[in-house]
């Protein structure tokens, strides 16, 4: 009778809320190519662990490798389960409640504290413009209030930040589009054939990183499949067409770059796009690529924010969490619980020093990935008879071997993390196991209300 009543109160609630505006074609293209890329900042440590020719076969094969299966199996899966939460119901649906809450643990943990580092990057770009924030309790402060100020706006509705994201994107690709023009006289084929300076070592390590870092994350934006108009005929347009102005966005400015200077390898680490526009045309270009890369960075906490949030909200559905995880906004319909949580987790660890936790939860994202790959395959034999709005156009065995590249390439990176990181990530991955098992005893002993999914997935549907 309590549970019943309870039920009822929150049905009131919901009554109540405004109905959230549906994400509509365009605003999804550029949340997906802020969850991937967000332009080319970042890519030119490829260039100085391998040079410029294995950086441009890099960013011209390696989608074919990674990008494009991972793309594919998230087109197939989001049509077929558009329900918030993505990649959480795909495991669940294929092996059950215990394999979604790991899944849900990998990536939230991944995703939440790259959301970290974004704050803390912006305010590294504007500190070149106000010091006094460079450190100290500024420093903290400024963090703190970009983060807040961010996260505020995803709160306003993911309609707002899907156009919100639609304006970063052009406002952080103009500078390239400037540097190209300029370059293109600059020009010299030859250059980009080089295989590096003489007497720097090739780190292909560091190289392989940078590709997979880059060109990842195509499945993040699947936690918001409940809140696209259409996610059937959206999301597979979505994807494709964020997919070729993510890789337009890499290929042209770094053609244009190494072609128009002379290489000095040893300088290619991240930034280094802004001291390439000085050379190229003076401190004005340089300035509004830095300009650039801190609207990127906004765009870039945004999405992660919304993939956040809704991934919170899709558990809630799935009666992983409570229902009290998945209370939405009554004015602008968003998950506010899910945004304050992954916002809380986020300040917390972005005071922190975290390189080597950024390189656990990167271990930890290609265990889900591997998972994700498996939840693909084994759901084409077990629900083989559902209907697929977007079907990948293989047999079984086409699939397999679709799945087993980029998973080669999984294991490789986790074959190579250190000590340290697999222990870290044992842990993590051991307190996702007590989570699971703490909210299994929870729902028994109804200390929260969960919702009850059993009839809805025996009936083949879900929220």
């Amino acid at each position: 009778m309590i549970q019943r009543t309870a039920s009822q109160h929150t049905h009131l609630l919901q009554q109540n809320q405004q109905p959230p505006k549906k994400l509509h074609l365009l605003p999804l293209i550029f949340l997906i190519f802020f969850e991937v890329a967000g332009g080319p900042y970042g890519e030119e440590q490829a260039v100085g662990a391998a040079g410029p020719l294995f950086a441009i076969l890099g960013f011209l094969i390696f989608p074919f490798i990674w990008s494009i299966p991972e793309a594919l199996v998230t087109a197939e899966l989001a049509t077929t389960f558009p329900g918030n939460g993505g990649y959480v119901i795909w495991a669940h649906r294929a092996f059950g409640p215990f394999w979604g809450s790991l899944m849900g643990s990998w990536k939230f943990l991944s995703g939440v504290i790259n959301l970290a580092s974004y704050p803390v990057l912006c305010i590294d770009y504007l500190k070149l413009i106000i010091p006094v924030i460079s450190s100290g309790i500024p420093h903290y402060f400024a963090v703190f209030l970009s983060t807040c100020v961010l996260s505020f706006v995803n709160y306003t509705g993911l309609a707002i930040v899907g156009y919100t994201a639609v304006t970063l994107g052009v406002f952080s690709l103009l500078p390239f589009v400037v540097f190209t023009l300029i370059a293109i006289p600059k020009i010299d084929p030859e250059r980009w054939i080089s295989l590096g300076q003489k007497g720097v070592k090739k780190d292909w390590t560091l190289f392989f990183n940078t590709l997979f870092w880059n060109l990842n994350f195509w499945d993040n934006a699947s936690t918001l499949a409940g809140e696209v108009e259409h996610p059937q005929s959206t999301f597979p347009k979505a994807l494709f067409s964020a997919g070729l102005l993510t890789c337009l966005a890499y290929l042209i400015p770094l053609l244009a770059a190494t072609g128009a200077v002379p290489l000095d390898q040893e300088n290619w680490v991240d930034g280094y796009f802004a001291d390439l526009a000085e050379i190229i045309s003076g401190k004005w270009l340089k300035i509004f690529v830095e300009i650039g890369a801190c609207l990127s960075i906004i765009g870039l906490y945004e999405a992660q924010l919304s993939s956040c949030a809704y991934q919170i909200l899709g558990m809630t559905n799935l009666g992983i969490l409570p229902q009290v995880f998945g209370v939405r906004s009554r004015h602008f319909g968003t998950p506010w619980v899910g945004i304050l949580i992954s916002t809380l987790i986020a300040l917390a660890v972005s005071y922190m020093n975290f390189s080597s936790i950024i390189s656990c939860v990167n271990f930890l994202y290609s265990l889900g990935m591997l998972l994700e790959f498996a939840s693909f395959l084994w759901l084409r034999k077990k629900l083989a008879e559902i209907e697929r709005p977007f079907r990948v156009p293989m047999a079984v065995p086409g699939l397999v071997v679709l799945c087993l590249v980029p998973s080669v390439f999984l294991v490789y990176v986790m074959a190579v993390a250190t000590k340290t990181v697999y222990l870290v990530s044992a842990l993590l991955t051991l307190l996702g196991i007590f989570w699971h098992f703490f909210m299994k005893f929870c729902k028994s002993k109804m200390w929260f209300e969960f919702k009850n999914v059993e009839e809805e997935f025996a009936d083949g549907e879900f929220d």
